[in-house]
């Protein structure tokens, strides 16, 4: 049986349950850590269990429970962090701030790389697309690996749900836009891995979403 071209894992972290993911290029057992938000004990266990070599964090959006711990995971590790896109400056600015406020660290940091549309990231032999997904932050990111049909979608959308709106410079329309646009452009079949809850496909999705099916936006 041959291996698949990538593997991934889903640590949750933080009290906010948030959905870090390591994922790794099987031909060469290199991998990403996608929005590390606490709890690094945990999330460095699943890499030893996985014996796979970290060469990169990879960042969805600046919220605490997704990049609060990503520098100090980056400078132990001895990697770049790539993303989000800049629009999120914002957030990450004030991460010790909002680390304070919900009680959980939460660590400042300047990506090696920001992230812009149409632009790929390379984890072994792997490269995966970026498509920026504003909305829920305005930088928000999601990436997306055609040939195994899947994609990490932040809070961008959920099973059965969308990413809120209500905080600082989110933006409702933005996101709707983005997923029917972005998203559902992948393919009904796309295995999408969210930032909380369980993974979904955009199919289900597009059939019984209360906010994002193609019948609830017919009706909009």
């Amino acid at each position: 049986m041959t291996q698949p071209p990538l593997r991934a894992t889903i640590i949750p972290v933080t009290p906010l349950q948030q959905n870090c993911t390591l994922f790794w290029c099987t031909a060469t057992m290199k991998a990403a850590v996608v929005d590390p938000g606490g709890d690094l004990a945990r999330i460095e266990s699943a890499i030893q269990q996985a014996g796979v070599t970290v060469e990169k964090i990879l960042i969805t959006h600046g919220h605490i429970d997704h990049c609060g711990e990503a520098k100090p995971l980056a400078d132990k590790l001895g990697v770049p962090i790539e993303g989000p896109h800049e629009a999120d400056r914002f957030w990450i600015a004030r991460l010790d701030e909002d680390g304070r406020n919900y009680g959980i660290r939460g660590v400042v940091f300047e990506p090696d790389r920001w992230l812009t549309e149409g632009e790929t990231v390379s984890v072994g032999d792997l490269e995966l697309s970026v498509w920026h997904c504003p909305g829920h932050t305005p930088g928000h990111v999601v990436f997306h690996h055609a040939p195994s049909k899947l994609a990490i979608v932040g809070d961008v959308l959920f099973k059965g749900s969308i990413g809120r709106t209500d905080f600082p410079l989110g933006d409702h329309d933005a996101l709707i836009e983005a997923i029917v646009t972005k998203l559902w452009p992948m393919g009904d079949d796309t295995l999408f891995l969210p930032g909380h809850g369980e993974p979904g496909r955009f199919g289900e999705e597009r059939r019984s979403n209360p906010f994002v099916a193609d019948r609830v936006l017919a009706g909009a």
